[in-house]
């Protein structure tokens, strides 16, 4: 399992798993905190990663690339490895687990029938981005059920065949999953492909210079477009401009620096880019609903 994330690459999430033979995770998220350590609410990235978000209290929504999904307490999203996403809204009370894995989980072993014929053709390029799983029907039952049965088993971590019990569900949900799904999934443009590798490229000059006074020009030249192409990127992909995204991920820094550090408000403001104080905790404000003093006083 995953016991620690670098979170020093930036957008991409990189979990490290204490058993490589067995690179299964789950975390357990709320406002506030996630454990074990990773990439939390209100943090946008990727990751190569497969994940299955399961909402157990409450409610949230989550972005997939510019797609908003809601789901309630008992409902569950799948995320393919690749695509930019984050938590953008959650209830006070509320909790979800995220299961993350990469696709040879699914595929038995390398070059398997299942793996090309099961694995591969949804997973690659984008195809199956993202799926809403809902209480109603059946099939989508059976999968929550299942998600409902794996958070129980990672809570004993150490059972007998622990590992294969996992296994085994994931490839149980996976079995429902393109079944529910088959000769319904999309085509997917070159173009489509194009700017999720732009917007990842400019995401990532953000958060490598978020400390900096950078440009909207300097942005759009990273992934070699006009500003207005950089503009439509941002709009289309997580429903934002670059300058609000550059101030989100600011905020997001200074949340780390308020819940690590004793560092006072105004020496936090100017490490993460604000050139006055009264301007990041306006901000902060506005994102997170209180102010930066408020917020660590929460956390403690």
């Amino acid at each position: 399992m995953a016991d620690k994330v670098d979170l020093n690459v930036g957008m991409r999430e990189n979990p490290s798993y204490c058993d490589k033979a067995f690179p299964v995770s789950m975390h357990t998220i709320t406002k506030n905190d996630i454990f074990p350590k990773g990439r939390g609410f209100h943090d946008i990235h990727w990751h190569d990663e497969i994940q299955f978000t399961y909402v157990s209290k409450g409610s949230l929504k989550v972005q997939v690339e510019g797609n908003e999904y809601h789901l309630e307490e008992g409902e569950a999203l799948f995320i393919n490895g690749g695509l930019i996403h984050v938590t953008t809204d959650m209830s006070e009370d509320g909790e979800y687990v995220g299961f993350m894995f990469p696709e040879k989980i699914l595929g038995f072993f390398a070059g398997s029938r299942m793996e090309q014929n099961y694995v591969l053709p949804y997973l690659n390029n984008y195809v199956l981005p993202a799926l809403l799983i809902r209480k109603g029907t059946e099939e989508d039952e059976h999968i929550l059920s299942r998600l409902t049965e794996l958070k129980e088993v990672f809570g004993n971590v150490g059972e007998t065949a622990f590992e294969y019990e996992v296994s085994v569900k994931l490839v149980d949900i996976w079995l429902q999953i393109i079944k529910n799904i088959e000769g319904s999934v999309r085509k997917v443009s070159v173009s489509y492909i194009r700017r999720q590798e732009r917007m990842k490229k400019m995401m990532q000059f953000i958060i490598d210079h978020y400390m900096d006074a950078i440009t909207l020009n300097e942005i759009a030249e990273v992934a070699n477009v006009s500003v207005e192409e950089c503009r439509r990127c941002f709009r289309d992909t997580i429903k934002e401009t670059p300058v609000h995204f550059l101030l989100s991920y600011r905020v997001i820094m200074g949340m780390e620096l308020l819940r690590n550090t004793d560092l006072a408000v105004t020496d936090i403001a100017f490490r993460v880019g604000f050139n006055d104080t009264s301007h990041f905790i306006q901000t902060f404000k506005k994102k997170t609903g209180m102010t930066p003093k408020d917020y660590r006083n929460n956390i403690f």
